[in-house]
Protein backbone atom coordinates (compact mmCIF):
# COMPACT_ATOMS: atom_id res chain seq x y z
CA UNK A 1 0.00 0.00 0.00
CA UNK A 2 1.25 3.06 -0.87
CA UNK A 3 1.99 5.63 2.25
CA UNK A 4 0.78 8.97 2.73
CA UNK A 5 3.20 11.88 3.42
CA UNK A 6 1.72 15.81 3.96
CA UNK A 7 2.45 17.93 1.91
CA UNK A 8 3.65 15.98 -0.74
CA UNK A 9 1.49 14.04 -3.97
CA UNK A 10 2.96 10.46 -3.90
CA UNK A 11 2.74 9.63 -7.47
CA UNK A 12 3.90 5.86 -7.57
CA UNK A 13 6.14 3.62 -6.29
CA UNK A 14 9.69 2.99 -7.65
CA UNK A 15 11.18 0.74 -5.75
CA UNK A 16 11.35 -1.33 -2.37
CA UNK A 17 13.87 -3.72 -0.92
CA UNK A 18 13.70 -5.32 2.34
CA UNK A 19 14.60 -2.54 4.53
CA UNK A 20 13.12 0.79 2.56
CA UNK A 21 10.40 2.19 0.00
CA UNK A 22 10.91 4.83 -3.00
CA UNK A 23 8.63 6.95 -4.39
CA UNK A 24 7.98 9.32 -7.00
CA UNK A 25 6.25 12.43 -5.84
CA UNK A 26 5.20 16.07 -6.28
CA UNK A 27 5.55 18.63 -3.24
CA UNK A 28 2.26 20.45 -2.84
CA UNK A 29 3.79 23.71 -1.82
CA UNK A 30 5.78 24.33 -5.26
CA UNK A 31 5.07 21.73 -7.38
CA UNK A 32 8.75 20.05 -7.31
CA UNK A 33 9.17 16.64 -8.60
CA UNK A 34 11.06 14.50 -5.86
CA UNK A 35 12.02 11.16 -4.57
CA UNK A 36 10.77 10.31 -1.24
CA UNK A 37 12.78 7.15 0.54
CA UNK A 38 11.21 5.46 3.66
CA UNK A 39 12.16 2.94 5.98
CA UNK A 40 9.68 0.03 5.83
CA UNK A 41 9.71 -0.71 9.83
CA UNK A 42 6.67 0.76 12.07
CA UNK A 43 9.83 1.15 14.59
CA UNK A 44 13.38 1.75 12.90
CA UNK A 45 16.17 0.63 15.60
CA UNK A 46 18.42 3.29 16.37
CA UNK A 47 21.12 2.14 14.28
CA UNK A 48 18.45 2.24 10.97
CA UNK A 49 17.52 6.11 11.85
CA UNK A 50 21.30 6.71 12.44
CA UNK A 51 21.93 5.26 8.55
CA UNK A 52 19.60 7.16 7.55
CA UNK A 53 20.80 10.47 8.92
CA UNK A 54 24.20 9.58 7.91
CA UNK A 55 22.86 9.04 3.98
CA UNK A 56 21.43 12.47 4.05
CA UNK A 57 24.65 13.96 5.55
CA UNK A 58 27.35 12.59 3.47
CA UNK A 59 24.54 13.15 0.24
CA UNK A 60 24.64 16.73 1.15
CA UNK A 61 27.90 16.71 1.53
CA UNK A 62 28.77 15.70 -1.66
CA UNK A 63 27.93 18.78 -3.54
CA UNK A 64 28.62 17.24 -7.63
CA UNK A 65 26.74 16.86 -10.80
CA UNK A 66 27.21 13.25 -10.82
CA UNK A 67 25.60 12.81 -7.62
CA UNK A 68 21.88 12.85 -6.44
CA UNK A 69 21.05 15.96 -4.31
CA UNK A 70 18.74 15.64 -1.10
CA UNK A 71 16.42 17.90 -0.18
CA UNK A 72 15.62 17.84 3.45
CA UNK A 73 15.64 14.78 5.81
CA UNK A 74 11.74 15.07 7.70
CA UNK A 75 10.26 12.72 10.46
CA UNK A 76 7.61 10.78 9.41
CA UNK A 77 5.87 8.92 12.31
CA UNK A 78 8.30 6.83 14.27
CA UNK A 79 11.09 7.16 11.13
CA UNK A 80 12.31 9.42 8.90
CA UNK A 81 11.72 10.20 5.19
CA UNK A 82 14.85 11.09 3.08
CA UNK A 83 14.09 13.81 0.29
CA UNK A 84 16.35 13.44 -2.89
CA UNK A 85 15.97 15.40 -6.51
CA UNK A 86 13.65 13.95 -9.05
CA UNK A 87 15.39 13.91 -12.22
CA UNK A 88 13.65 11.86 -14.22
CA UNK A 89 16.16 8.54 -13.57
CA UNK A 90 15.42 5.10 -14.11
CA UNK A 91 17.64 2.47 -12.42
CA UNK A 92 20.82 1.63 -14.70
CA UNK A 93 21.63 -1.68 -15.99
CA UNK A 94 23.36 -0.22 -19.45
CA UNK A 95 25.36 2.60 -19.22
CA UNK A 96 29.16 2.65 -17.72
CA UNK A 97 29.92 6.71 -17.61
CA UNK A 98 29.54 6.01 -13.78
CA UNK A 99 33.39 6.12 -13.26
CA UNK A 100 33.79 9.96 -13.47
CA UNK A 101 30.99 10.50 -10.89
CA UNK A 102 33.06 7.59 -8.80
CA UNK A 103 36.74 8.91 -8.84
CA UNK A 104 34.56 11.77 -7.79
CA UNK A 105 33.38 10.69 -4.90
CA UNK A 106 36.42 8.74 -3.90
CA UNK A 107 38.12 12.14 -4.55
CA UNK A 108 36.42 13.39 -1.45
CA UNK A 109 37.72 10.90 0.21
CA UNK A 110 34.52 8.90 0.51
CA UNK A 111 34.01 5.16 -0.23
CA UNK A 112 30.27 4.44 -1.24
CA UNK A 113 30.64 0.52 -0.85
CA UNK A 114 27.28 -0.38 -2.42
CA UNK A 115 27.76 0.14 -5.91
CA UNK A 116 25.18 -1.91 -7.98
CA UNK A 117 23.07 -1.24 -10.53
CA UNK A 118 19.74 -0.25 -8.82
CA UNK A 119 22.25 2.78 -7.47
CA UNK A 120 23.05 4.15 -10.44
CA UNK A 121 20.30 5.52 -12.47
CA UNK A 122 20.08 7.56 -16.09
CA UNK A 123 17.76 10.09 -17.47
CA UNK A 124 17.46 8.85 -20.66
CA UNK A 125 15.97 11.75 -22.50
CA UNK A 126 19.30 14.14 -20.92
CA UNK A 127 21.39 11.69 -20.42
CA UNK A 128 22.09 12.84 -16.42
CA UNK A 129 23.77 9.94 -14.67
CA UNK A 130 23.69 9.85 -10.62
CA UNK A 131 24.73 7.74 -7.79
CA UNK A 132 22.65 7.29 -4.94
CA UNK A 133 22.28 5.55 -1.83
CA UNK A 134 24.70 6.75 0.14
CA UNK A 135 23.49 4.99 3.58
CA UNK A 136 26.57 2.64 4.23
CA UNK A 137 29.49 5.16 2.51
CA UNK A 138 31.58 6.50 4.58
CA UNK A 139 34.16 9.68 5.11
CA UNK A 140 37.22 7.26 6.05
CA UNK A 141 40.14 6.63 3.78
CA UNK A 142 40.12 2.81 5.05
CA UNK A 143 38.51 0.79 7.40
CA UNK A 144 38.42 -2.30 8.68
CA UNK A 145 35.19 -4.96 8.24
CA UNK A 146 34.09 -6.94 10.91
CA UNK A 147 33.24 -10.68 10.33
CA UNK A 148 29.53 -10.94 10.33
CA UNK A 149 26.92 -13.47 9.26
CA UNK A 150 25.80 -13.27 5.83
CA UNK A 151 22.35 -11.91 6.38
CA UNK A 152 23.79 -8.83 8.40
CA UNK A 153 26.35 -7.54 6.00
CA UNK A 154 26.74 -4.11 4.97
CA UNK A 155 26.14 -3.70 0.79
CA UNK A 156 24.60 -6.24 -2.12
CA UNK A 157 25.87 -9.39 -1.24
CA UNK A 158 25.91 -10.31 -4.95
CA UNK A 159 28.34 -7.27 -5.76
CA UNK A 160 30.28 -7.66 -2.77
CA UNK A 161 34.02 -7.58 -2.40
CA UNK A 162 36.40 -10.30 -1.06
CA UNK A 163 37.07 -7.32 1.72
CA UNK A 164 34.25 -6.38 2.37
CA UNK A 165 32.49 -9.36 3.43
CA UNK A 166 34.91 -9.29 6.32
CA UNK A 167 36.17 -12.27 5.62
CA UNK A 168 39.62 -11.50 4.21
CA UNK A 169 41.20 -9.93 7.28
CA UNK A 170 42.40 -6.75 5.10
CA UNK A 171 41.48 -3.06 5.26
CA UNK A 172 38.48 -1.69 3.14
CA UNK A 173 39.54 1.38 0.84
CA UNK A 174 38.26 2.81 -2.63
CA UNK A 175 39.08 0.10 -3.98
CA UNK A 176 35.83 -2.02 -2.93
CA UNK A 177 33.54 -0.10 -5.25
CA UNK A 178 35.76 -0.96 -8.65
CA UNK A 179 34.91 -4.67 -7.33
CA UNK A 180 31.58 -3.86 -7.37
CA UNK A 181 31.25 -1.42 -10.38
CA UNK A 182 33.51 -4.38 -12.08
CA UNK A 183 30.38 -7.02 -10.97
CA UNK A 184 27.99 -4.29 -12.55
CA UNK A 185 30.09 -4.14 -15.36
CA UNK A 186 29.67 -7.64 -16.22
CA UNK A 187 25.84 -7.76 -15.78
CA UNK A 188 25.68 -4.94 -18.19
CA UNK A 189 27.58 -6.67 -20.67
CA UNK A 190 25.95 -10.33 -20.19
CA UNK A 191 22.62 -9.62 -18.70
CA UNK A 192 23.44 -12.07 -15.60
CA UNK A 193 25.47 -11.76 -12.09
CA UNK A 194 29.06 -13.23 -12.55
CA UNK A 195 27.48 -15.95 -9.69
CA UNK A 196 24.89 -17.49 -9.88
CA UNK A 197 24.12 -19.21 -6.42
CA UNK A 198 21.34 -17.61 -4.31
CA UNK A 199 23.05 -19.01 -1.14
CA UNK A 200 24.72 -16.35 0.65
CA UNK A 201 27.67 -18.62 1.83
CA UNK A 202 28.50 -19.75 -1.27
CA UNK A 203 27.89 -16.28 -2.43
CA UNK A 204 30.60 -15.20 0.09
CA UNK A 205 32.81 -18.06 -0.90
CA UNK A 206 32.39 -17.17 -5.03
CA UNK A 207 34.07 -13.83 -3.84
CA UNK A 208 36.41 -14.69 -2.07
CA UNK A 209 37.85 -17.53 -3.89
CA UNK A 210 36.03 -18.40 -7.40
CA UNK A 211 36.75 -16.86 -10.90
CA UNK A 212 33.80 -16.08 -12.97
CA UNK A 213 33.42 -17.03 -16.46
CA UNK A 214 34.83 -13.94 -18.63
CA UNK A 215 32.15 -11.69 -20.48
CA UNK A 216 33.42 -12.44 -23.63
CA UNK A 217 33.38 -16.56 -22.98
CA UNK A 218 29.68 -16.21 -22.33
CA UNK A 219 29.48 -13.63 -25.37
CA UNK A 220 31.78 -13.42 -28.32
CA UNK A 221 30.72 -10.16 -29.62
CA UNK A 222 32.25 -8.49 -26.53
CA UNK A 223 35.75 -7.10 -27.16
CA UNK A 224 37.96 -8.61 -25.40
CA UNK A 225 39.80 -5.83 -23.72
CA UNK A 226 36.26 -4.81 -22.63
CA UNK A 227 36.26 -8.39 -21.05
CA UNK A 228 39.09 -8.54 -19.55
CA UNK A 229 38.70 -4.90 -18.03
CA UNK A 230 35.60 -6.17 -16.33
CA UNK A 231 37.66 -9.33 -14.77
CA UNK A 232 40.42 -6.97 -13.79
CA UNK A 233 38.11 -4.75 -11.62
CA UNK A 234 36.67 -7.98 -9.97
CA UNK A 235 40.30 -9.13 -8.98
CA UNK A 236 40.53 -10.93 -5.65
CA UNK A 237 42.95 -8.74 -4.30
CA UNK A 238 42.48 -5.00 -4.35
CA UNK A 239 46.43 -4.26 -5.74
CA UNK A 240 45.41 -6.11 -8.70
CA UNK A 241 42.31 -3.95 -9.37
CA UNK A 242 42.66 -0.71 -11.11
CA UNK A 243 44.07 1.81 -8.98
CA UNK A 244 42.27 5.08 -10.43
CA UNK A 245 39.30 5.93 -11.69
CA UNK A 246 41.12 8.17 -13.83
CA UNK A 247 43.28 5.08 -15.11
CA UNK A 248 39.69 3.18 -15.97
CA UNK A 249 38.10 6.09 -17.53
CA UNK A 250 41.08 6.48 -19.98
CA UNK A 251 40.95 2.65 -21.05
CA UNK A 252 37.15 2.92 -21.31
CA UNK A 253 37.53 5.95 -23.59
CA UNK A 254 40.29 4.24 -26.03
CA UNK A 255 38.21 0.76 -26.43
CA UNK A 256 35.07 3.00 -27.12
CA UNK A 257 37.06 4.67 -29.61
CA UNK A 258 38.98 1.88 -31.24
CA UNK A 259 36.43 -0.96 -31.38
CA UNK A 260 36.94 -1.90 -34.46
CA UNK A 261 40.91 -1.98 -34.22
CA UNK A 262 41.95 -3.27 -30.90
CA UNK A 263 44.82 -5.31 -31.18
CA UNK A 264 47.67 -4.60 -28.85
CA UNK A 265 45.58 -2.91 -26.69
CA UNK A 266 47.11 -2.73 -22.90
CA UNK A 267 44.98 -2.22 -20.23
CA UNK A 268 45.86 0.58 -17.29
CA UNK A 269 49.01 1.90 -19.07
CA UNK A 270 47.72 5.20 -17.54
CA UNK A 271 46.20 3.68 -14.38
CA UNK A 272 48.32 5.59 -11.15
CA UNK A 273 47.90 4.36 -7.67
CA UNK A 274 46.00 6.49 -5.21
CA UNK A 275 48.31 5.04 -2.69
CA UNK A 276 50.02 7.82 -2.37
CA UNK A 277 46.86 9.99 -1.79
CA UNK A 278 45.53 7.73 0.97
CA UNK A 279 49.01 7.85 2.90
CA UNK A 280 48.86 11.41 3.04
CA UNK A 281 45.04 11.69 4.07
CA UNK A 282 45.86 9.22 6.88
CA UNK A 283 49.07 11.50 8.48
CA UNK A 284 46.94 14.70 8.01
Amino acid sequence: MIFSFPGYQILTQLYESMNSEVYRAVRDSDHLPVILKILKQDYPTPAELTRYQQEYELTHLLNLEGVIQVDGLEKYQNSFVLILEDFGGDSLKNWIKIVTSLGQIHAANIIHKDINSANIVLNRETGQLKIIDFGISTRLPREMPMLKAPNVLEGTLAYLSPEQTGRMNRSLDYRTDFYSLGVTFYELLTHQLPFATKDDLELIHCHIAQLPVPPHAINPTIPRPLSEMVMKLMAKNAEDRYQSALGLKYDLEQISANLTDLSGFQLAQQDISSALTILRIRIE
